[in-house]
Order: structure tokens, then sequence, then C-alpha cells
């Protein structure tokens, strides 16, 4: 009799969900926070562009193509949550996270590739929305191995921009490294930084975007009066072409190229699936995330891009945040967010007053947020910090690829020395010990994780 009344409560809550999720994404119900949504998407909008800016230069994109992705995910995202909605306040964009991989791919196999590799880990994505797979994936790659694999980009992006802190105009280049231009532009990028870290520490909880803009529109109006590096983004031409590989491709590139997207699939997979479980914490009418329903816009807004040689992408957590702190209430943000980002996609050269000093700055941040999320995984135990220092230091060091391929091999090999019948194993029993003590610590946080 208890289990019936177990499954009839499981079958109301279902229910429950299925009314809510019906409701939100009515248009009555979008109409009452026009709006507010309104003026999120306009201030989440304005943070998104010096953010897309940042990862489609590190990921050896072109920045007009990194701003439509962005446009065209926005789009499809604001469109699927009429239908499935995977979050209620979630914004798309291309993730810091996956912009060393991309760069990666670049280098490999060419930009002219790059289209049919997205088209690839899009198809790859479909198929795990398909059969629900994203429930496992957390299991075969841990969250904390993750956490190390972000760590180990962070500081990735942490170096590649902290050069913009230092760099000068061509014209004022001369045999002295250290000469007064130089130095005079290190003092203008430590306060920049400064200045955004304490707006950031007293505005988090109330409207992080403000730090943002204040970076933006301070470096915009130094750069009147002090002659200082700026971005350059070039105008290249978006069309439409099928996603198919060159030519000259090998065999063997074949299946490196496989072998990359399976990468970037899951990693870009896992990461939507983590943010989703820190959506629905802020989501401020507590509304349940869907990640599945999520996994099913990105797939289509993957296989969209790759037609105009486009980025992946997801809901990202910096975006997410500010559009709720914004007022948010609905995806209709979302849409206004790509009108945004679309204005600037066909109107680059607004772009070319922002002062590369300021981008630093934010993306320096975003680095160092990349390398302190290890802080989480304390929680999972002394063999999870271990091992994710470990990917963090591959990743670094090797690259991403192989990088994550020698973590994810001695896990393989720290499990087979747990759970296999040979006890006479050398050091069987102390990693044993760890792995007792990691499910016991953090078993919880793992269901929480997977939504179960």
């Amino acid at each position: 009799m208890a289990t019936q009344t177990s499954d009839e409560s499981h079958v109301s809550e279902s229910l429950s969900t299925s009314a809510q999720s019906a409701s939100t994404g009515s248009a009555a119900f979008q109409a009452q926070y026009l709006v507010r949504d309104t003026a999120a998407g306009l201030i989440t909008g304005a943070m998104a562009i010096p953010l897309t800016i940042g990862i489609a230069m590190m990921s050896d994109y072109p920045i007009k193509v990194g701003l439509a992705t962005v446009a065209f995910a926005s789009l499809i995202g604001w469109i699927n949550a009429w239908f499935k909605p995977g979050n209620y306040i979630g914004s798309p964009g291309i993730a810091a996270g996956l912009a060393p991989v991309l760069a990666l791919g670049v280098a490999n196999f060419g930009v002219e590739n790059m289209a049919f590799c997205i088209f690839m880990t899009a198809i790859m994505q479909a198929i795990i929305w398909k059969f629900n797979w994203q429930r496992y994936l957390l299991v075969a790659v841990p969250v904390y191995l993750v956490e190390g694999l972000l760590a180990g980009v962070g500081i990735k992006i942490f170096l590649r921009f902290s050069e913009f802190t230092y760099e000068i105009p061509a014209a004022m280049v001369t045999d002295v490294f250290w000469n007064e231009a130089r130095i005079q532009m290190v003092g203008i990028s430590a306060a920049g930084l400064a200045l955004f870290l304490f707006l950031f520490s007293k505005f988090k909880d109330k409207q992080p975007a403000i730090p943002y803009f204040a970076i933006i529109i301070g470096g915009v109006i130094l750069a009147q009066f002090i002659s200082v590096p700026m971005i350059s983004v070039e105008d290249v031409e978006l069309s439409l072409n099928l996603p198919l590989p060159t030519s000259d491709v090998s065999v063997m590139m074949l299946v490196y190229m496989v072998l990359f997207c399976a990468m970037l699939a899951i990693v870009d997979v896992i990461e939507q699936v983590m943010s989703n479980a820190a959506i629905e914490k802020i989501d401020p009418l507590k509304r349940k995330t869907n990640s599945n329903n999520s996994l099913l816009a990105i797939w289509i807004a993957n296989l969209g891009s790759s037609f105009f040689g486009g980025m992946t992408n997801l809901d990202g957590l910096a975006k997410s945040t500010t559009n709720k702190l914004a007022g948010a209430m609905t995806k209709f943000s979302v849409l206004i967010i790509g009108c945004v980002v679309c204005f600037f996609t066909f109107n680059t050269q607004y772009l070319d007053f922002l002062p590369k000093f300021a981008l630093a700055a934010i993306m320096l941040f975003t680095g160092y947020k990349m390398i302190a999320g290890l802080v989480h995984v304390t929680h999972y135990g002394p063999y999870a910090l271990m091992l994710a220092f470990l990917t963090a230091g591959l990743v670094y060091k090797v690259g991403i690829f192989e990088g994550l391929l020698i973590a994810m091999v001695i896990h393989g090999i720290v499990h087979y020395m747990v759970y296999t019948k040979h006890d006479n194993l050398p050091g069987k029993s102390v990693v044993k010990r760890y792995f007792d003590n990691l499910k016991k610590d953090s078993g919880s946080n793992l269901q929480w994780v997977l939504g179960s």
C-alpha cells in the first residue's frame, strides 16, 4: 500500500511539473514579465558582448562568427522554451571552458574543417539527447575530473589575456621593454582590474553586470585621452555552406576528428548539466530544470551554426546569473539578448572602441573563476581533489585532448584497482579507502548534480 501511495505521489508531482512548465511557457505568462525580461535582456546582452569577444579570440575564431553563434543560439533557446523548456532563465553562449578545445581543433584541422567538426558534435549530442544518456555521463566522466579540466583551461585563459595588460601600441615600442609607455599600461590595467574586482564584490549579489559596464565604459572614455591598444574585429563574411570536410582530409585525420568531436560533445553536455543544476537553484520561481530538454536546444543550435561556420554553445552560468539578477523571469529575455548581440554582429565597427586592457580584466576574472572551481572538488574527498589537480596540470601542460584522455585512463586504472576481485593488488586497500570516503561524502552531491 505504501508503494502505491509513493507511485501516486510521484505521478502527481510529474503532472504538477508538466503543468507548471506549460503555464510558464505560455504567451500569457511571458506577457506578464515583458518589461522585466526586456530590461534584463538588454543588460545581459551588453555583458555578453565582451565575454563573447574574449572567448572567440581564445578559440582562434573570428569575433563576428562568435557573436553570430550567440545570436543564433539565443533564438533557438527561446523557441525551444515554448515546446520543451530545459531551464527558464539560462542564457546561451559560447563557453569559455571549450575555447582552448576549439583552438586545438583549428590548429589541427584548420578553420575550414571546423564546421564539419561542429556538425559531427551536434549529431553526437543529438544521439545523447535521443537516448537521454546525459544521466550516465557524470558517472563515466566524474564532475571533479571536469572541474580539473576547466581549471586547466582557466590557466590557459589567464595567461593568454595577461599579455593584454602590458601590450602597448606598435608606435610606442622601443628597444627597452619596460619603457614609460609599458609601465603606464601595466598601471592602467592593474587599476582597471582592481576596479572590476571591487565592483564585483560589491554588486555580485545584486547587479553583477555593473563591473562589466564600468570597465567597458571607463576603458572607452580613457582611450579617448590615452593611446592604448584596441580590439580589432575582422569583418568576415557570414554565408551558408554545407559543413563538409575538405578534400585533403586523410582517413587518420578523420578518425582523430571523430575522437575530438566526441570529447567536445561530452564536455559540452556535462557543462550544460552542471549549469542546469546551478540555474535551477537561482530560478526566481524555483522551477525545475530538464537537462535533456536543454540538450535539445544545444544540439539544434550547434547543428544550425555549423552551416555558417559557427561554434558550440551552452547556457553559461555567468550570463545566466546576470540574467536572473537583472530581473529575468522567462526565456523572452534570451530573445532580447540575441537581438543585442545580433546588432553588434552586423555593426562590428562599434566594437573597435573596446580597449584590450578592459577585455583583459574581464577574461582574467573568467579564468580565475574557472581555476577557483577546484574548491568545489574538496566536497568529493581526497582522491577527487588529487585527480582534479592532476587533470588541470595535464590539460595545461600536455593539451586539452591528451590531458583529458590521460586523466580518464588513470581514473579507469584506479577504478579497476578498487573493484577488481584480485585482493593482492599493491595499494588496493589505500585507494579503496579513498573511494569509500568519496562515496560517503559526496553521494548526495552527485545525485543533486544528476537531478536524480
